[in-house]
């Protein structure tokens, strides 16, 4: 039995209990702006709806390119100094932007901060971090997923939040009252977190060289698979994103279509929610790239009935159901990362798992985009699911090949 002093015990439930809120404040803050952030774009000129449209799309997305960017560079920073200055910096540069958004008066201004805001945006990534790297390996995939569920949680208060707000006191004053929240998570995580010093394993160094870091993942074959496959889940979550209020307007019909769009949405976020620390605790016990391919099989056959339902509820079931398996790859994925790479580099291994993830968001809806109109809804979750099965298959091989590499569980 593994025993942990009472002191870190403790710190661990504390600092789990500060992320988790400040977690939820952020993810909810970022996303209360999604359903009014189009309609924001109309007050700032006399647009044509499709320019409106296409610049929605290229002020969402930008947040990931830079995001993409400097996800690495963060976690190389949190290596080397600690993760938890770098989560307050995060907060006060997230607070900032959203601030300046609120007295944007042109299209252009509006890119240029959503382009500086994705400087900032691994703040939960790095959260997960600094919770994994002070959370004992045996329990990370349960602790991990605990953390997930306030990310998750606040991903789905969010929208329905930002919509009242919107609409009781405007959009402009709705981005100047969420930077607030956000500054307010900031200040949670810089009087409220613990960060111990870890101290790296034996006859490891204290500190790695981005050349050391990278050659560590290339050549531990099922961690660079299991970082690849990050994407490929992104992809597969974010396909989706772009047509499925469209897609539930044909299931449904246009009245109430946004509540219906709702939620068809948020029951995935609800199945997520309701799994997400099960799989974490499940997979400390049985092994994480087991339960890893276990979800990805059982994703891609709950993908691939909603290009076929033939009402609403069908796709809300199924959308609730690749919730309850999607929602359980992301902590069992960290908590393999936690278990593989060495603790003076976990941060910049995570931050290229977070860069990996976010080309994932970015490649995501061009992808179901392209392949709604060219071939129909139907196609973006046949695809979709032939992603995933292909993905889980390929886990499988690679774990067939390589059972050295798979570290046993008792």
């Amino acid at each position: 039995m593994i025993y942990i002093n009472s002191t870190v015990e403790k710190d661990i439930k504390k600092n789990l209990i500060i992320m988790w809120f400040a977690n939820f404040f952020i993810a909810g803050s970022i996303t209360m702006v999604l359903p009014f952030l189009s309609l924001y774009i109309e007050t700032l000129g006399n647009f044509s709806e499709s320019y409106v449209q296409r610049w929605s799309g290229i002020i969402f997305g930008v947040t990931f390119v830079t995001a993409f960017i400097f996800s690495p560079l963060w976690g190389k920073i949190g290596d080397r100094y600690g993760r938890k200055h770098i989560l307050v910096f995060s907060a006060i540069g997230l607070g900032l932007s959203v601030l300046l958004m609120g007295f944007v008066n042109s299209v252009w201004q509006l890119f240029l901060l959503r382009l500086f805001m994705g400087v900032f945006t691994g703040f939960i990534s790095m959260s997960q971090a600094l919770i994994s790297t002070q959370t004992p390996k045996h329990i990370a995939g349960r602790v991990l997923g605990t953390l997930q569920t306030g990310s998750v949680t606040g991903t789905l208060m969010g929208p329905l939040l930002g919509g009242v707000l919107a609409d009781a006191i405007g959009y402009a004053t709705s981005f100047k009252s969420l930077s607030i929240i956000l500054f307010l998570s900031g200040f949670l995580v810089l009087f409220g977190v613990t960060e111990r010093k870890i101290k790296a394993e034996e006859g490891q160094p204290n500190r790695f060289s981005s050349k050391e870091v990278l050659g560590h993942i290339i050549s531990h074959p099922m961690l660079l698979m299991v970082m690849l496959v990050s994407m490929f889940i992104q992809i597969a979550h974010f396909s989706i994103q772009p047509i499925l209020s469209l897609y539930v307007n044909n299931l449904h019909g246009p009245e109430n279509i946004a509540l219906f769009s709702g939620i068809a949405f948020s029951a995935a976020g609800l199945g997520n929610l309701l799994m997400t620390r099960r799989w974490g605790s499940i997979a400390d016990r049985v092994g994480y790239i087991k339960i890893l391919i276990l979800l990805l099989f059982l994703a891609g056959i709950f993908y691939l009935p909603g290009g076929f339902v033939t009402n609403f509820w069908q796709l809300v079931i199924l959308r609730f159901l690749l919730g309850m398996t999607i929602g359980g790859i992301i902590p069992v994925r960290i908590a393999y990362i936690r278990q593989e790479a060495p603790i003076a580099m976990q941060g910049e291994v995570l931050g290229y798992n977070t860069s990996i993830r976010f080309f994932g968001n970015i490649l995501g809806p061009i992808l179901g985009g392209a392949l709604a109109s060219g071939f129909g809804y139907s196609a973006v979750f046949v695809v979709t699911s032939l992603l995933l099965f292909a993905c889980g298959a390929a886990l499988f091989v690679a774990k067939q090949h390589n059972p050295d590499l798979i570290k046993n569980h008792s």
